[in-house]
């Protein structure tokens, strides 16, 4: 690693740490993460998830996505209807998900483009990780992966690319003279494990989120024939994005 490398490596990683730099808005997430920690009522996380109508929306929308690519037959009609389904975990992440996809569409260009780019690719890993679910069910092949578990895992999928070029993007905006891209590309094919690790551990996401990573990724190995580390691992080889390829 060169010494600008180095360099913008450690600031790079600064500005991971900062949760409300990376994510922004968190009037909702602090709120709704306390409420979920403490296994609030039912009714309290309805209250703090309608504050923001586009998130309820958002929530519902995620809910159904499953009963859509016909893996589930229930469909999510409110609010309630869906936070029951999705439970304490999964809302959560979508959460995060909708707040950090906001951020994101607020960067400049290039890294708005390149961070979409990213996004967008998780969006499809996550539509082809439930269609091979789908498919499993259909011979006969079913597991007790829950779908929505399934799909916020894949939803993070390039996490690492994505917090890095965001972090990068702020790190650029304040520097006299920006550094290059190319710079932050050799970090993401060298460093892409160490930075998508250290972002799940400064963001606060669930241990389980990290492990399924790793699993996903090839970065560890797991026994449990109802990870859904092991379907996303399936879709991730065939893209040929593993951090460590098979």
């Amino acid at each position: 690693m060169t010494n600008l490398e180095q360099q913008v490596l450690t600031q790079v990683q600064a500005i991971i740490g900062n949760e409300e730099q990376v994510i922004g808005r968190r009037g909702i997430l602090i709120p709704l993460k306390k409420s979920l920690i403490n296994e609030a009522d039912i009714r309290v996380v309805i209250d703090i998830i309608s504050a923001d109508p586009a998130l309820a929306a958002h929530l519902l929308l995620r809910s159904n996505t499953a009963q859509t690519a016909g893996v589930i037959s229930t469909k999510s009609r409110s609010v309630k209807d869906a936070l029951i389904r999705l439970g304490q975990v999964n809302i959560y992440r979508y959460a995060f998900s909708f707040y950090l996809k906001e951020r994101l569409d607020e960067l400049s260009e290039p890294y708005k483009k390149l961070v979409q780019g990213y996004w967008a690719l998780n969006e499809i890993i996550a539509m082809d990780c439930i269609e091979l679910l789908r498919e499993d069910n259909d011979i006969g092949v079913g597991t007790k992966i829950d779908a929505d578990e399934m799909q916020t895992l894949a939803l993070f999928s390039v996490f690492g690319q994505v917090i890095a070029l965001t972090a990068f993007a702020y790190l650029n905006a304040e520097l006299s003279r920006p550094v290059s891209l190319k710079v932050l590309k050799s970090l993401i094919d060298k460093q892409q494990q160490q930075l998508s690790l250290e972002a799940f551990a400064s963001l606060g996401l669930d241990e389980d989120l990290r492990e399924e990573f790793l699993i996903a990724h090839n970065l560890r190995q797991t026994q449990n024939p109802d990870s859904p580390g092991l379907v996303l691992r399936r879709v991730l080889s065939k893209r040929g994005l593993l951090i460590n390829p098979l």
